[in-house]
């Protein structure tokens, strides 16, 4: 059938959704990587001003910590009603809670001026940061893996997760810039919010950007069956309650696969930060620029391992960055301990290649694990679930390893346990790459093999 003349081309269609999805995840990673360059650099004199060094550390680290709390509660709410009224308009919700919240940590007064509703208001201030991207993630790499075609949705749907490192360029970019051009004291005042008000033009422009995508074609058309069904059957069982009883299995491989991702990251773009600047005395332009770098390349490399996953599977891909990151781990920090900053960036590049190979076909696995009415909120509390036990308590342990033996030894092992915990999720998962996000059951079952190849025949013809 002839598309109609008004119809954008499917392929036109869903570079408009990608962008929306990259914009948006762009900015809400920003705001929340911000917070966490922040509390390495500048947060522990400025809300914890009675503490040493290290304390005052461990304490910013510890209202870091506190937003990843608030994201599985995000994800059952968000998923929720993502499941049931659409992504779309999910998506703008978690884009202005983010922004308004990143805007009003800009505002927060120091602990001289108010005491401690400083450190109060700042960690209200991140719960609701975490909240707000505890059903953002979801939302916008469903909305791309549903608009997509089966032969390349590992490729598509690897876009919007190039928002993380995109967003955390943007985040140490914009530190590196104020910190390079203030003094420290000037920087330590007030030139660190610059870097939190300035969300509010990117938060709208990403709302500018997102309102002008459709909804997804494959929940449109779940949402009209349920619809029928309901109709007909009576009262539908809650999104959030079904997932957990049809689908648990799926969503504890999706927690145990983000395990050695979530904790890898934090310790490659947030920890790095304090161990260089606390622990090896480097100055904190070193330090973002060796970040910036790695988080450059890795913007580079998450499409390229998303359509890698196309061709191999998202098993053997996963599977490699995890072992890669458990193995690099150790050389990571002798090569950061060398305090050379060509040395540190080539460390922190090369632990974000292997974190890449992970992190890219994870939106389209993830996708790939739950049916269309319960997928929202599945792949969300799955991840979610994950980063409250993985990446809030990452920077916490490794500073405390660090303070506790002198040396980053031990957090090398803590990273290498966490991957084999992501190599047994992984293996224990059923490859997903060409399941028809249509076809899957309430139960997790997929289409027959002949399914999947006829799928992506008619796909295939369709694009």
């Amino acid at each position: 059938m002839a598309a109609s003349p008004s119809a954008p081309p499917a392929t036109a269609r869903l570079t408009r959704v990608v962008a929306a999805s990259l914009v948006g995840t762009t900015i809400e990673w920003y705001d929340y990587f911000l917070y966490g360059s922040a509390a390495a650099l500048v947060f522990g004199k400025v809300f914890f001003p009675g503490s040493d060094p290290l304390t005052g550390t461990l304490l910013s680290f510890l209202t870091y910590a506190i937003g990843f709390a608030a994201r599985p509660l995000g994800a059952m709410v968000f998923g929720h009603f993502g499941d049931r009224i659409g992504r779309k308009k999910l998506l703008v919700v978690s884009l202005m809670m983010m922004g308004g919240s990143s805007v009003l940590i800009g505002c927060v007064p120091g602990y001289h001026t108010i005491g401690v509703a400083a450190p109060v208001l700042l960690t209200v201030l991140r719960l609701i940061q975490g909240f707000a991207l505890g059903g953002e993630w979801g939302g916008a790499v469903l909305l791309v893996s549903e608009h997509g075609d089966i032969r390349r949705r590992g490729f598509w749907a690897s876009w919007p997760q190039g928002g993380a490192p995109a967003g955390n360029l943007l985040a140490v970019g914009v530190l590196s810039l104020l910190t390079g051009v203030l003094s420290p004291s000037s920087f330590e005042a007030w030139g660190w919010r610059v870097s939190f008000l300035a969300s509010s033009v990117l938060v709208g422009i990403g709302l500018w950007v997102r309102l002008s995508v459709d909804e997804s074609p494959v929940f449109k058309e779940a949402l009209a069956k349920a619809e029928a069904r309901k109709e007909k059957e009576g009262a539908d069982r809650l999104p959030v309650v079904s997932v957990v009883r049809r689908h648990w299995r799926d969503i504890v491989v999706a927690m145990g696969a983000r395990i050695a991702e979530n904790i890898s990251y934090y310790i490659l773009t947030a920890f790095i930060l304090a161990y260089c600047v606390d622990h090896l005395k480097l100055d904190e332009q070193t330090a973002l620029n060796a970040v910036l770098i790695g988080s450059a390349v890795q913007f580079c490399l998450i499409p390229l391992f998303g359509a890698a996953s196309d061709r191999l599977g998202r098993k053997p891909v996963y599977l490699f960055g995890a072992v890669g990151v458990g193995a690099w781990a150790w050389a990571f920090f002798a090569l950061a301990d060398t305090r050379s900053f060509p040395v540190l960036a080539v460390a922190v590049t090369v632990g974000l290649f292997f974190h890449s190979a992970m992190y890219a076909p994870q939106a389209a696995f993830f996708s790939e694990l739950f049916a269309t009415r319960m997928r929202y909120s599945g792949a969300s509390i799955g991840a979610q679930l994950s980063s409250v036990v993985a990446g809030a308590p990452a920077p916490l342990i490794a500073t405390a390893l660090l303070g506790a033996y002198g040396s980053a030894q031990p957090i090398a092992l803590y990273v290498s346990i966490a991957a084999v915990v992501t190599v047994i999720a992984v293996i224990a998962a059923r490859e997903t790459r060409g399941r028809d996000l249509t076809a899957i059951g309430e139960d997790g079952g997929g289409p027959s093999a002949a399914g999947v190849r006829a799928a992506g025949e008619r796909t295939a013809s369709a694009g």
